[in-house]
C-alpha cells in the first residue's frame, strides 16, 4: 500500500536526487561550522575583556594630574592601560602607559600620576588590554 505522498511524488516526479541531498548536507555542515566558529570567537574574546572606570582625578599642579580608576580584569592576568590628561579643548596634554601585575582579585582600584606639558582639566583611562 502506498501513501498519498508517495503517489504524489510518483505522479509529479518530485524525488530528491542523491546530488541534492549531498549539497544540502554540505550546506548544513558549513552552517554548523560557521556557527561554532562564531561562538568560539565570541567566547575567546570575552575571556580577555578588561573594563576600566575612572572614579576621579585631581589636578596637582600645572605639570601633574593624579587619576583614580578601577579595573576589572580576568584573575591571574597582567594588564596595561593608557592614561590620558586633557585640557579645556579636549586636547591631550599628557599621557602614560602603565602596567599592572597579575592578581587573584577580579576588580582593583589604582591611583596614578600623569605628567603633563600644560595645565590639564581632566584625566581618563583611554584603553586597557591584557598583556
Amino acid at each position: 500500500m502506498t501513501t498519498t505522498q508517495d503517489k504524489l511524488d510518483e505522479r509529479y516526479g518530485r524525488r530528491r536526487s542523491p546530488r541534492a541531498r549531498w549539497v544540502a548536507g554540505i550546506l548544513i555542515a558549513v552552517a554548523a561550522i560557521a556557527v561554532g566558529a562564531y561562538a568560539w570567537l565570541t567566547v575567546a574574546s570575552a575571556l580577555d575583556d578588561v573594563a576600566a572606570e575612572t572614579t576621579g582625578f585631581r589636578v596637582e599642579d600645572s605639570r601633574t594630574v593624579t587619576l583614580e580608576f578601577q579595573l576589572t580584569v580576568p584573575a591571574g592576568r597582567d594588564v596595561a592601560c593608557v592614561l590620558e590628561a586633557q585640557d579645556e579643548q579636549h586636547g591631550v596634554v599628557g599621557w602614560r602607559v602603565v602596567q599592572f601585575a597579575a592578581s587573584d582579585d577580579h576588580t582593583r582600584a589604582f591611583s596614578e600620576a600623569i605628567p603633563t606639558v600644560a595645565t590639564a582639566t581632566t584625566g581618563l583611562v583611554n584603553s586597557c588590554w591584557v598583556t
